[in-house]
């Protein structure tokens, strides 16, 4: 009977160094693709938390454009210009008796 000790991650490596170097190319593969999946999803994550975040800012844009339409509406509406060109215009309807048309040839 041996009383000689072996650690396990020797053997292990020693076995992998001693039948081949195509099951430590395995293994390097599958580290990397882990590594790489890993990285992918988190780039995801990243990616899919910027777009809810410019989403919602759109939406906030959206509403703010909506608003300042409905404002230049408002601005624009005939009897608002009508009242401010008479009260801080001086300005007054023509009667159509005394309307001047000129003509250009």
């Amino acid at each position: 009977m041996s009383t000689e000790r072996h650690s396990l991650p020797g053997v292990i490596w020693q076995d992998l160094l001693r039948h081949g170097k195509f099951p430590v190319f395995l293994l390097i593969a599958v580290i990397i693709s882990a590594v790489y999946v890993v990285t992918t999803a988190h780039k995801t994550r990243l990616l899919t938390a910027e777009k809810e975040r410019l989403v919602l800012e759109k939406n906030v844009l959206d509403i703010e454009w909506r608003n300042l339409i409905l404002e230049e509406n408002a601005l624009a509406d005939h009897s608002r210009v009508e009242r401010f060109s008479s009260e801080k215009l001086g300005m007054i309807h023509v009667d159509p008796a005394e309307e001047n048309i000129v003509v250009t040839k």
